[in-house]
């Protein structure tokens, strides 16, 4: 088998840092992009650049997310790549945190990637083959104190990433999801002049899930993880 060949691509969960970088490299590479948020006003930029079809979603709403997929499948057919880069968190002494902003939260980052995987998978299957790409963190693998919240979205996103590689991966479907262990690099975080890369670069991670959709299906990972190098884990 050859390696995968894309087409098309959603990204869902847009901001400035890892999924601008997502929709730059796919748009280079020939895909075409579309990228979702719940707040759109800010990615006129990103669009002109990119080519990218800009759609107003919110991730936590069924109906939105069903929406969503109908209205880019009419655009330019149903992706073969789609990209889950929305979260939430709360953070704050366990006996403090407000329950409905922990339940608005996991459903962010975790509800969230539930809805947008089943309307990606019911395009992928009858194909049999795509990519399903979810963002994780290091809160998915060890929950910090004063972070329950963000623990709580990012392990179930881990566990949903787990099941859907063993359910969707056997029928041609490549599940993948990125432990991102770090802080990334951005305009209002820069990386400090007395230690260099010690955030991650949002190119460079893309870079991570473009490899990671290039592997051939005989050594598909469904779990990488992308540090920096002086990052403690």
């Amino acid at each position: 088998m050859d390696k995968p060949k894309y087409r098309s691509a959603l990204i869902v969960g847009t901001g400035p840092g890892l999924s601008a970088s997502l929709a730059r490299l796919f748009a280079r590479n020939g895909l075409a992009v579309a990228i979702a948020a719940r707040q759109t006003d800010k990615l006129s930029a990103l669009a002109g650049e990119t080519g990218a079809a800009v759609h107003k979603c919110n991730a936590a709403d069924p109906k939105d997310v069903a929406a969503l997929f109908e209205a880019v499948e009419a655009k330019s057919g149903a992706p073969d790549v789609v990209v889950y880069n929305a979260s939430a968190r709360v953070r704050g002494p366990l006996v403090d945190l407000p329950p409905e902003d922990v339940k608005r939260a996991i459903e962010v980052s975790a509800f969230g990637a539930f809805l947008v995987s089943q309307q990606a998978a019911r395009r992928m299957l009858p194909k049999g083959e795509g990519a399903i790409l979810l963002s994780g963190a290091t809160a998915g693998v060890k929950g910090f104190a004063l972070s329950a919240t963000f623990a709580m979205g990012k392990f179930a996103l881990r566990g949903l990433a787990q099941s859907m590689a063993r359910e969707l991966s056997p029928k041609g479907i490549h599940v993948a999801h990125f432990v991102i262990d770090g802080g990334i690099r951005s305009a209002a975080r820069p990386v400090p002049g007395d230690n260099p890369d010690s955030l991650l670069d949002p190119d460079a991670i893309a870079e991570t899930y473009w490899a990671t959709m290039q592997q051939h299906r005989s050594a598909w990972s469904w779990e990488v993880e992308v540090r920096p190098w002086v990052e403690k884990f």
